[in-house]
């Protein structure tokens, strides 16, 4: 039986990820039209998570999956994080953040400095109970300037040494094999499973 899941995000990018990776798992994924507005005021990915996963299945009356992810640079102490997305700004764009981070490594001198792509991913009911959640990590180096036309976020900037290069150098079902989010959403779907 197919289990449909709400993929509580406004990025097209991210949906669309998700939904590679759980439809060949018996899940259907769509959008939500209209999404609660939630401050993701968390210390952490999970906490980040589960707070959109939860304020979304309330608002909805159905399940529904978040997840929060970024990049973690050991250098500097594991910034963007979970800031990842607004690291230069509350309304940066992927290129501003990768600019602002280039920056910043620049300044440190360094090079290949290692980094981490983290994935936290929920499913929460309705009802307020958290159905499953699982991380996904990934372990690479940073390189610039960008390159590769495939991804987004850091994908740019992110080599994946196993892969031997950028995660948007890698086909999208590739990328999803190895990513931070592919192995947080496996390992989701194979506790929904179990539940």
């Amino acid at each position: 039986m197919t289990q449909t899941l709400t993929a509580a995000t406004t990025n097209r990018h991210k949906a669309r990820e998700i939904a590679e990776i759980l439809e060949p798992l018996g899940f259907k994924v769509r959008a939500a039209a209209s999404l609660p507005d939630v401050v993701e005021d968390g210390d952490s990915f999970a906490a980040n998570a589960r707070k959109k996963a939860l304020a979304c299945a309330a608002a909805l009356g159905e399940p529904a999956l978040a997840d929060d992810s970024g990049l973690e640079v050991e250098v500097l102490d594991g910034a963007p994080g979970i800031r990842s997305a607004r690291f230069a700004g509350e309304s940066a764009t992927s290129e501003d953040n990768n600019a602002l981070l280039i920056e910043r490594l620049e300044a440190l001198g360094v090079v290949d400095p290692k980094a981490a792509f983290v994935c936290h991913a929920v499913v929460a009911a309705p009802d307020g109970r958290i159905l499953a959640e699982a991380t996904g990590r990934v372990e690479g180096v940073l390189r610039w300037p960008a390159a590769g036309g495939g991804g987004f976020g850091y994908d740019p900037l992110f080599h994946h040494p196993p892969s031997g290069c950028r995660f948007s150098e890698l086909p999208p079902g590739r990328k999803n094999d190895v990513s931070h989010r592919g192995r947080a959403l496996r390992a989701l779907a194979r506790r929904l499973a179990d539940a």
